[in-house]
C-alpha cells in the first residue's frame, strides 16, 4: 500500500469523517481489479473485500447493487427473488451510467442515479471490517459491516 495519500483519496477520507464513518482511505501500489488482487495488495483475507457488483432487472432496467464477500459467487436466482424479476450483470456503459464509476472501482454509495435495490452478503456481518472500492481500482477504504448497512441503507441476506 502507498503511504501518501492523493488529492482524491485525502478527499474521500474527508467526505467519510463529514458523514461520521471512520474508515481508513487508502491507495494500492497495484490494481484491486479483483477480490484476490485487493487482497494480496491489502493484506487482508479475500472474504474480506466487498464486491461491489451492479446487475440490470431485465424488464424495468433497474440498477441493483450486490456488496459481496470476496469468497462468494452471487447466486442470481437469490437476487431475483427479491427483485421480483430476472436480473442480468451489468455491462460497462450501463455500470458507468448509473454509478459514474467504471467496473472495478464501484463504491457503496455516491453514484450518479439512486440505487433502490442494494443487497449486502450476510457473510460480510460476521467480520469485524470489509475493504470496499472507493472510485478507482487503486483506491479503498475500509468500514465496519454495520457502517457498510448503516452507509448504504442496503438489505442484509444470504446472496448465494
Amino acid at each position: 500500500m502507498a503511504q501518501a495519500l492523493s488529492k482524491l483519496a485525502k478527499s474521500l477520507q474527508n467526505n467519510l469523517k463529514t458523514y461520521g464513518f471512520h474508515g481508513q482511505v487508502v491507495e494500492l501500489v497495484s490494481t484491486a481489479r479483483t477480490a484476490q488482487d485487493a487482497a494480496a495488495s491489502i493484506g487482508c483475507n479475500v472474504a474480506q473485500i466487498a464486491k461491489s457488483l451492479i446487475f440490470k432487472t431485465v424488464e424495468t432496467g433497474q440498477p441493483v447493487l450486490v456488496l459481496a464477500s470476496g469468497l462468494n459467487r452471487v447466486g442470481e436466482k437469490t437476487i431475483e427473488s427479491y427483485v421480483g424479476e430476472k436480473i442480468v450483470k451489468a455491462d460497462a456503459k450501463f455500470t458507468k451510467d448509473v454509478t459514474g464509476y467504471a467496473i472495478g472501482g464501484i463504491p457503496p454509495i455516491g453514484h450518479k442515479q439512486k440505487i433502490n435495490f442494494i443487497f449486502i452478503d450476510e457473510d460480510l456481518m460476521k467480520l469485524n471490517s470489509v475493504w470496499v472500492a472507493a472510485g478507482d481500482s487503486l483506491v479503498m477504504f475500509t468500514i465496519t459491516p454495520k457502517e457498510l448497512v448503516t452507509m448504504t441503507q442496503g438489505k442484509v441476506i444470504n446472496i448465494k
